[in-house]
C-alpha cells in the first residue's frame, strides 16, 4: 500500500502558519483555509542554493498548469513566498531568498 503524503504543517509547521497569515492579509481566506491541509508531494530538486520550493499536488515536472492557474505572490518580511494555485487549490509553493526552512522529523 503507497504510503500517503505527508501534511506540511508537519515537516514545515512555520511555513504554513506564515502561509495562512498572508493568505488572509491578502483577502484570501479560501486558500488561507486550505493551507492547512497541503500534503508536501516533493521539493523542487533545482538545487539553486536560494531556492526551497514545495510541490503540494502530483503534476508532471515542465508541463503548464493549464486552465483555472493564477498566481498568487505574497509579501513575507524575508524572501519570496509565489503560489501556483489551479482551480482554487495551492499546487506548488516557491519559496525563494529565505532563511533555511527547519524540517520536522516525523514520528513514524
Amino acid at each position: 500500500m503507497e504510503q500517503e503524503h505527508p501534511l506540511v504543517r508537519d515537516v514545515f509547521p512555520e511555513l504554513i502558519s506564515e502561509l495562512m497569515a498572508l493568505l488572509e492579509d491578502e483577502g484570501e481566506r479560501e486558500l488561507s483555509i486550505c493551507a492547512w491541509d497541503l500534503r508536501l508531494f516533493g521539493e523542487c530538486g533545482c538545487r539553486d542554493d536560494f531556492c526551497q520550493s514545495i510541490r503540494t499536488s502530483d503534476h508532471p515536472q515542465g508541463q503548464p498548469y493549464g486552465a483555472g492557474h493564477r498566481c498568487v505572490p505574497l509579501s513575507p518580511s524575508t524572501g519570496m513566498l509565489i503560489l501556483d494555485v489551479v482551480d482554487h487549490r495551492i499546487v506548488y509553493v516557491e519559496v525563494l531568498q529565505r532563511p533555511t526552512m527547519c524540517r520536522q522529523d516525523l514520528k513514524s
